[in-house]
């Protein structure tokens, strides 16, 4: 009889300790295998500022309707981010090319794969990957959405070398994922869209706003003076939104700093052939897209060089004098780099001065919050 009270009793201690972490929103036992807090952290209610020009920005979510970003989507989406068993060898992770102190990005002009191969260009930076306008992904915009693009380097063979079954496999092995499949979908069952899922989840909830930039636009509107900045900065401000000395809003625009769609910027003269990068047109196959690239958000873009799809700038102030006297002509150059007669390529001849200014002004684009942020941090530590 004293067996039965004390195994009842036992039983009444461990159901109040399980609900007790379901009230909380524990998830037992994962703190075992990641750095991660009891509680998810909040992903899901970061928001764009209203003293922005938010309603562009909002237009500009492409977010579907199917993945809202949700605090344990995100959190699993971190921890596929950071974890080496996604790649063929277990050395590398999605956080191996793309780095929190460089903006979700990599100071190597190209990034190293799992067996020592480099990729075929830059990596981008991921920061506002959120907001786009024509949807697409990868400097040749091949992937229509995150959720598309967020698989392709796992299952690259110079990058991480996996495959679909294999990649299951390996999630599927590990208890943490199990803990935390069923936390972001109400059940442990494992599959690849799920794992894109999260990990456009993750990818989406790395939004800045809170750069010197941002807080001088809670108090002014774009064509003002920004109390904040220094003469320099604000002179630089004035020529990146002039058409007629640079014209980087054409391109880059709105509050987010985006690009809406592929273009040529004229970093060649020559007419595309051979062995270089054709960029978008090998998506479209259309002779019209020779050369086309899309970037990524400028937004911290000062702390991650080298610059552009080959990385071929070392410096921003090397990627501002290519636009005041660099550019190069041909047939698919973009409209907003055409000089007189619409056969030449412009020559905006900033000075010196100018051209510091600029470069001050984008560094005025660094979020130092987001990339010490712990919501973004490696969980394996």
């Amino acid at each position: 009889m004293t067996q039965i009270i004390k195994y009842l009793v036992l039983l009444t201690v461990l159901a109040s300790v399980m609900l007790s972490c379901r009230d909380k929103d524990v998830t037992p036992g994962l703190e075992e295998y990641l750095n991660l807090p009891e509680e998810a952290f909040d992903y899901q209610a970061i928001a764009v500022p209203g003293y922005l020009d938010s309603d562009l920005i909002l237009l500009q979510d492409k977010t579907p309707e199917n993945n809202p970003v949700t605090n344990w989507g995100a959190t699993l989406g971190r921890v596929l981010f950071y974890d080496k068993l996604l790649s063929a060898n277990q050395q590398i992770s999605c956080a191996s090319c793309h780095q929190q102190q460089f903006g979700f990005s990599d100071t190597a002009r190209f990034s190293m794969g799992h067996e020592g191969g480099k990729t075929g260009r830059h990596s981008m930076g991921l920061t506002n990957a959120r907001y786009r306008v024509s949807n697409l992904y990868f400097w040749d915009g091949r992937a229509d959405g995150l959720e598309d693009q967020v698989l392709r380097p796992i299952l690259d063979s110079i990058e991480m070398g996996m495959n679909l079954s294999l990649l299951e496999q390996r999630v599927r092995s590990q208890t943490y994922y199990r803990i935390l499949f069923n936390r972001a979908f109400g059940d442990s069952q494992v599959t690849s869209k799920r794992i894109a899922l999260a990990l456009a989840q993750f990818v989406r909830s790395m939004n800045s706003f809170e750069s010197r930039y941002d807080q001088g636009r809670r108090s002014h509107n774009r064509k003002e003076d920004f109390s904040n900045f220094s003469e320099q900065e604000n002179l630089g401000k004035r020529l990146f939104f002039d058409v007629a000395k640079g014209n980087c809003g054409g391109c880059h625009y709105s509050d987010a700093f985006v690009m809406d769609v592929p273009r040529n910027n004229g970093l060649d003269a020559w007419e595309f052939a051979g062995d270089n990068d054709i960029g978008y047109q090998a998506v479209t196959n259309n002779a019209l897209d020779q050369g086309k690239f899309i970037a990524p958000s400028l937004r911290n873009i000062g702390i991650r060089p080298p610059y552009m799809h080959d990385g071929r700038f070392q410096t921003l102030e090397q990627v501002v004098r290519h636009y005041s006297n660099g550019i190069q002509w041909s047939s698919t150059l973009d409209a907003h780099l055409f000089g007189p007669g619409n056969q030449q390529a412009v020559q905006f001849n900033l000075s010196t001065t100018e051209i510091n200014a600029i470069v001050a002004f984008m560094e005025t684009l660094t979020d130092t919050e987001l990339i010490n942020d712990p919501r973004f941090s490696n969980p394996f530590k």
